[in-house]
Protein backbone atom coordinates (compact mmCIF):
# COMPACT_ATOMS: atom_id res chain seq x y z
CA UNK A 1 0.00 0.00 0.00
CA UNK A 2 2.90 2.29 0.83
CA UNK A 3 4.55 1.70 -2.17
CA UNK A 4 1.40 2.62 -4.13
CA UNK A 5 1.57 5.81 -2.63
CA UNK A 6 4.89 6.91 -3.01
CA UNK A 7 4.48 5.50 -7.14
CA UNK A 8 1.31 8.03 -7.28
CA UNK A 9 3.64 10.67 -5.31
CA UNK A 10 6.27 10.82 -7.51
CA UNK A 11 9.22 12.35 -7.20
CA UNK A 12 9.99 15.23 -5.07
CA UNK A 13 9.25 16.48 -1.00
CA UNK A 14 6.01 14.16 -1.13
CA UNK A 15 7.98 11.22 -1.80
CA UNK A 16 10.75 11.83 0.33
CA UNK A 17 7.97 11.76 3.08
CA UNK A 18 6.33 8.71 2.23
CA UNK A 19 9.83 6.98 2.66
CA UNK A 20 9.91 8.30 6.09
CA UNK A 21 6.53 7.07 6.94
CA UNK A 22 7.06 3.69 5.50
CA UNK A 23 10.43 3.84 7.70
CA UNK A 24 8.52 4.63 10.78
CA UNK A 25 6.15 1.37 9.82
CA UNK A 26 8.99 -0.84 9.65
CA UNK A 27 11.03 0.11 12.71
CA UNK A 28 7.79 1.41 14.89
CA UNK A 29 7.61 4.07 17.66
CA UNK A 30 11.07 4.15 19.62
CA UNK A 31 9.85 3.23 23.37
CA UNK A 32 10.66 5.45 26.30
CA UNK A 33 13.49 4.87 27.92
CA UNK A 34 12.76 3.88 31.88
CA UNK A 35 14.24 6.91 34.25
CA UNK A 36 16.29 6.02 36.72
CA UNK A 37 15.46 8.08 39.83
CA UNK A 38 17.44 8.54 43.10
CA UNK A 39 15.47 8.81 46.32
CA UNK A 40 18.15 10.63 48.69
CA UNK A 41 17.43 10.84 51.97
CA UNK A 42 17.11 8.82 55.64
CA UNK A 43 15.46 6.72 57.45
CA UNK A 44 12.05 8.37 56.33
CA UNK A 45 13.24 7.34 53.05
CA UNK A 46 15.06 4.31 53.73
CA UNK A 47 11.63 2.96 55.26
CA UNK A 48 12.75 2.27 58.85
CA UNK A 49 10.81 0.13 61.13
CA UNK A 50 8.91 -1.38 57.91
CA UNK A 51 8.88 -4.96 55.93
CA UNK A 52 11.05 -3.88 52.77
CA UNK A 53 7.88 -4.00 50.97
CA UNK A 54 6.04 -0.89 53.21
CA UNK A 55 8.53 1.66 52.78
CA UNK A 56 8.13 5.17 51.19
CA UNK A 57 10.36 3.95 47.86
CA UNK A 58 8.75 1.04 47.17
CA UNK A 59 5.25 2.83 47.92
CA UNK A 60 6.20 4.90 45.59
CA UNK A 61 7.38 2.88 42.92
CA UNK A 62 3.89 0.88 43.27
CA UNK A 63 2.30 4.26 42.85
CA UNK A 64 4.20 5.46 39.81
CA UNK A 65 3.52 1.75 38.22
CA UNK A 66 -0.04 2.27 38.64
CA UNK A 67 -0.20 5.69 37.06
CA UNK A 68 2.13 4.25 34.29
CA UNK A 69 4.87 6.25 34.80
CA UNK A 70 7.87 4.27 33.00
CA UNK A 71 10.46 4.87 35.97
CA UNK A 72 12.73 2.96 38.55
CA UNK A 73 13.35 4.53 41.88
CA UNK A 74 16.46 3.99 43.52
CA UNK A 75 16.78 3.84 47.42
CA UNK A 76 19.36 6.45 48.35
CA UNK A 77 18.07 6.78 51.88
CA UNK A 78 20.33 6.23 54.88
CA UNK A 79 18.87 6.18 58.62
CA UNK A 80 20.14 8.51 60.66
CA UNK A 81 21.43 10.58 57.78
CA UNK A 82 22.20 14.65 57.90
CA UNK A 83 22.53 16.93 55.22
CA UNK A 84 25.80 16.63 55.69
CA UNK A 85 25.73 12.72 55.17
CA UNK A 86 23.69 13.63 52.12
CA UNK A 87 26.30 16.12 50.92
CA UNK A 88 29.23 13.55 51.91
CA UNK A 89 27.69 10.61 49.20
CA UNK A 90 25.87 13.01 46.45
CA UNK A 91 28.57 12.59 43.86
CA UNK A 92 28.12 8.86 44.29
CA UNK A 93 24.81 8.67 43.56
CA UNK A 94 24.57 10.71 41.07
CA UNK A 95 25.84 7.62 38.85
CA UNK A 96 25.13 8.46 35.06
CA UNK A 97 22.34 6.23 35.10
CA UNK A 98 20.00 8.53 37.23
CA UNK A 99 17.80 10.91 35.50
CA UNK A 100 16.30 12.91 38.83
CA UNK A 101 16.28 13.24 42.56
CA UNK A 102 14.61 13.21 45.40
CA UNK A 103 16.36 14.92 48.02
CA UNK A 104 14.94 14.78 51.77
CA UNK A 105 17.18 15.40 53.86
CA UNK A 106 17.33 17.63 57.56
CA UNK A 107 14.92 15.52 60.36
CA UNK A 108 18.07 14.18 61.91
CA UNK A 109 19.96 17.89 61.74
CA UNK A 110 16.82 18.93 63.41
CA UNK A 111 16.95 15.90 66.30
CA UNK A 112 20.49 17.44 66.72
CA UNK A 113 19.77 21.00 66.84
CA UNK A 114 22.19 21.73 63.99
CA UNK A 115 22.26 25.41 63.27
CA UNK A 116 20.15 26.11 59.88
CA UNK A 117 22.69 27.99 58.16
CA UNK A 118 24.87 24.56 58.53
CA UNK A 119 22.31 22.33 57.08
CA UNK A 120 21.38 25.26 54.79
CA UNK A 121 24.80 25.18 53.43
CA UNK A 122 24.74 21.25 53.05
CA UNK A 123 21.63 21.19 51.11
CA UNK A 124 22.65 23.61 48.42
CA UNK A 125 25.38 21.55 48.00
CA UNK A 126 23.65 18.45 47.28
CA UNK A 127 21.61 20.93 44.73
CA UNK A 128 24.28 22.31 42.95
CA UNK A 129 25.82 18.95 42.43
CA UNK A 130 22.81 18.05 40.76
CA UNK A 131 22.99 21.00 38.91
CA UNK A 132 26.10 20.04 37.46
CA UNK A 133 25.04 16.49 36.82
CA UNK A 134 22.03 18.06 34.89
CA UNK A 135 19.66 16.16 37.20
CA UNK A 136 16.35 18.07 37.69
CA UNK A 137 15.47 17.54 42.00
CA UNK A 138 12.32 17.51 43.93
CA UNK A 139 13.14 18.88 47.19
CA UNK A 140 11.32 17.43 49.73
CA UNK A 141 11.46 19.66 53.55
CA UNK A 142 10.29 18.75 56.57
CA UNK A 143 8.82 20.90 59.47
CA UNK A 144 10.90 22.29 62.50
CA UNK A 145 9.05 21.58 66.02
CA UNK A 146 8.87 25.02 67.88
CA UNK A 147 10.37 23.84 70.86
CA UNK A 148 13.89 25.03 68.97
CA UNK A 149 12.12 28.78 69.22
CA UNK A 150 10.37 30.66 66.53
CA UNK A 151 13.96 32.04 64.65
CA UNK A 152 15.37 28.99 64.61
CA UNK A 153 12.06 27.07 62.92
CA UNK A 154 11.56 30.31 60.50
CA UNK A 155 15.50 29.98 59.23
CA UNK A 156 14.92 26.45 59.22
CA UNK A 157 11.02 26.03 57.50
CA UNK A 158 12.17 28.56 55.21
CA UNK A 159 15.67 27.21 53.76
CA UNK A 160 13.50 25.20 51.54
CA UNK A 161 11.71 27.72 50.16
CA UNK A 162 14.93 29.33 49.22
CA UNK A 163 16.94 27.11 48.14
CA UNK A 164 13.93 25.62 45.95
CA UNK A 165 13.51 28.99 44.53
CA UNK A 166 17.60 29.58 43.89
CA UNK A 167 17.96 26.26 42.20
CA UNK A 168 14.65 26.07 40.12
CA UNK A 169 13.60 22.77 41.96
CA UNK A 170 10.16 21.30 42.56
CA UNK A 171 9.53 21.38 46.44
CA UNK A 172 7.20 19.86 48.86
CA UNK A 173 7.36 21.28 51.89
CA UNK A 174 6.94 19.06 54.85
CA UNK A 175 7.50 15.40 54.06
CA UNK A 176 4.82 14.41 57.04
CA UNK A 177 2.75 17.12 55.79
CA UNK A 178 0.03 14.93 54.44
CA UNK A 179 -0.16 13.06 57.95
CA UNK A 180 0.36 16.46 60.53
CA UNK A 181 -2.20 18.72 58.43
CA UNK A 182 -5.42 16.01 59.70
CA UNK A 183 -7.87 17.74 61.32
CA UNK A 184 -7.13 16.25 64.32
CA UNK A 185 -3.29 16.03 64.74
CA UNK A 186 -3.13 14.41 67.46
CA UNK A 187 -5.57 11.79 67.00
CA UNK A 188 -3.72 11.24 63.23
CA UNK A 189 0.08 11.04 64.70
CA UNK A 190 -1.15 8.15 67.07
CA UNK A 191 -2.84 6.48 63.95
CA UNK A 192 -0.07 6.83 61.17
CA UNK A 193 2.95 6.96 62.91
CA UNK A 194 4.85 4.17 64.55
CA UNK A 195 5.24 4.05 68.17
CA UNK A 196 8.70 5.91 68.07
CA UNK A 197 6.50 9.34 67.05
CA UNK A 198 9.23 9.97 64.46
CA UNK A 199 8.82 7.17 61.62
CA UNK A 200 5.54 6.48 59.34
CA UNK A 201 3.99 3.71 59.71
CA UNK A 202 2.93 1.79 56.14
CA UNK A 203 -0.50 3.20 56.02
CA UNK A 204 0.92 6.58 57.08
CA UNK A 205 3.62 6.15 53.85
CA UNK A 206 0.77 5.37 51.71
CA UNK A 207 -0.96 8.68 52.83
CA UNK A 208 2.60 10.42 51.90
CA UNK A 209 2.81 9.06 48.78
CA UNK A 210 -0.43 9.93 47.87
CA UNK A 211 0.52 13.58 48.40
CA UNK A 212 4.16 13.66 46.81
CA UNK A 213 3.49 10.95 43.59
CA UNK A 214 1.94 14.09 41.67
CA UNK A 215 4.71 15.77 42.05
CA UNK A 216 7.18 12.92 41.66
CA UNK A 217 5.17 12.69 37.59
CA UNK A 218 6.13 16.28 37.19
CA UNK A 219 9.91 15.83 38.27
CA UNK A 220 9.76 12.89 35.35
CA UNK A 221 8.35 15.06 33.34
CA UNK A 222 11.15 17.59 33.72
CA UNK A 223 13.55 14.93 33.60
CA UNK A 224 12.17 13.70 30.11
CA UNK A 225 12.16 17.18 29.06
CA UNK A 226 16.00 17.73 29.60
Amino acid sequence: MLGSLGDRLGYGPWRGLAKLALVFVLAGPVAAETLQVAALGDSLTQGYGLPPSEGFVPQLQEWLDAEGADAEVLNAGVSGDTTAGGLSRVDWTLTPDVDAMIVALGGNDLLRGIDPATSRENLDGILAAAEEAGVPVLLVGIDAPPNYGPEYKAAFDGMYTDLAEEHDTLLVPDFLGALSRLPDREAAMARFMQPDGIHPNAEGVTRIVDELGPEVLSLLKRARAE
